[in-house]
């Protein structure tokens, strides 16, 4: 009998809405705003990066038809969250405010979290 496995989410450092640096592949060095997460394969899509040209046929929502670009997903180790205060790239640290848990900038010790 086959028996459906259970897929772990993997812990993600970024979230939606962030600003993020890419650190390797074709799109290094540029900087954009998460636009989705996705835990269960630990792929996101940042906004302006890893470009895909999609050739689509013509229908009736896109009567024109023609190429279509949109983002692609990039790993999540592969980007690091920029922080708002310093605007530099950082690590996160994990700092306890009000008996929860928030995320830090270990750079300047800003607390990233709204």
């Amino acid at each position: 009998m086959n028996k459906a496995r259970k897929i772990k989410a993997r812990k993600i450092h970024v979230r939606k809405n962030d600003t993020v640096l890419v650190l390797t592949g074709k799109d290094a060095a540029k900087r954009g705003k998460v636009v989705s997460v996705n835990p269960t394969t630990g792929r996101l899509i940042v906004e302006g990066v890893n470009i895909t040209k999609r050739h689509t046929r013509p229908t009736r929502a896109l009567p024109q038809g023609g190429i279509i670009e949109k983002e692609g997903t990039i790993d999540s180790s592969n980007v690091m969250l920029v922080c708002t205060k310093c605007q530099q790239p950082t690590r996160i640290a994990k700092k306890l405010v009000d008996g929860k848990r928030k995320r830090a900038c270990k750079r300047c010790g800003e607390i990233i979290d709204d």
